[in-house]
């Protein structure tokens, strides 16, 4: 998509992430980026897990990740493959398959179980997802949790000029079209798919974090560096516009958000702005005060 005058946000660095490991015995992912590092420069995305591609057997096993706790930040699931059963003490859950979404508010705190779907198990297959971690600002951290399940009928899906491809709008707004998921900071969630060797530009916020996360194929920025498949291209802030000069079989997360000038003190799944509020969380956490799953 081409805009009148622009300006093309600069790659600042480029992350990549190779290894692999478990989150529960369901999730093989790979970290493209997290917030010990990064918190500052890509505020307010947190954290980023890519689950797969990989194939699993057919199986009667609950795989996945058991009761576990988290509070100050959201959750963002996005299913490409295969199928994931959640629940949580709030009582917000459900299950998402291939194009749907959940999008988890911790805030004051919650525990949760994220499980494979019992009907994809017992077929087995491909499963493929991301997890991205959302930072809250301050005022929000201890706000009621909150669920919502997103399917992928009702996220829009904007069709590119030219058969470049198509931007579904998960979060945000593009070309006109308005996301459902609800945020607390201004911030745009775009899953890209590209197959083109003509230059797309897509319009972004100045003054934004903005990430370009390749999960599949590749894509050529600023007719200078190409990004491939589990790498991360993180932009400067200032400028309008991102350009992808060449794109194959490109599928991808166009992160962008208004940053969130705030600390960011984390321990495991607790993301706060102060180690006595971390402390807090624990103490909440041991003695119940964030729920149980029946």
């Amino acid at each position: 998509m081409k805009t009148g005058s622009n300006s093309s946000k600069q790659l600042r660095s480029l992350l990549r992430s190779p290894a692999c490991h478990w989150v529960g015995d369901g999730f093989p992912v790979r970290t493209l980026f997290a917030y010990p590092q990064l918190g500052a420069k890509l505020s307010p995305f947190l954290m980023l897990d890519y689950a797969g591609p990989t194939e699993f057997p057919a199986t009667e096993k609950r795989l996945g990740v058991g009761e576990h706790p988290h509070r100050g930040f959201e959750t963002v699931t996005i299913v490409y493959d295969g199928e994931i059963e959640h629940r949580d003490s709030s009582g917000g859950g459900g299950s998402i398959g291939p194009g749907d979404v959940q999008w988890m508010t911790a805030a004051s705190g919650l525990v949760h179980e994220e499980f494979h779907g019992r009907n994809y198990a017992r077929r087995g297959g491909k499963f493929e997802m991301v997890q991205l971690w959302i930072n809250l600002p301050a005022k929000n951290k201890m706000n009621p949790p909150h669920y919502q399940g997103i399917s992928d009928k009702h996220i829009p899906s904007v069709k590119l000029p030219n058969g470049e491809g198509r931007v579904r709008v998960i979060a945000g707004e593009f070309a006109g079209s308005t996301g459902p998921s609800k945020t607390f900071t201004p911030m745009s969630v775009l899953d890209i798919r590209l197959n083109c060797a003509s230059k797309t530009i897509l319009p972004v916020p100045d003054g934004w974090t903005t990430a370009l996360v390749v999960l599949k194929g590749s894509a050529r920025i600023n007719h200078t560096h190409v990004i491939n498949a589990a790498e991360t291209a993180v932009f400067d802030r200032t400028g309008n516009t991102v350009c992808i000069d060449h794109a194959a079989h490109l599928t991808a997360l166009l992160l962008c958000g208004e940053p969130i000038a705030e600390p960011i003190v984390g321990h495991g799944p607790f993301v706060m702005n102060s180690s006595e509020e971390i402390q807090q969380a624990i103490v909440d956490y041991q003695s119940g005060k964030m729920g149980h799953l029946s």
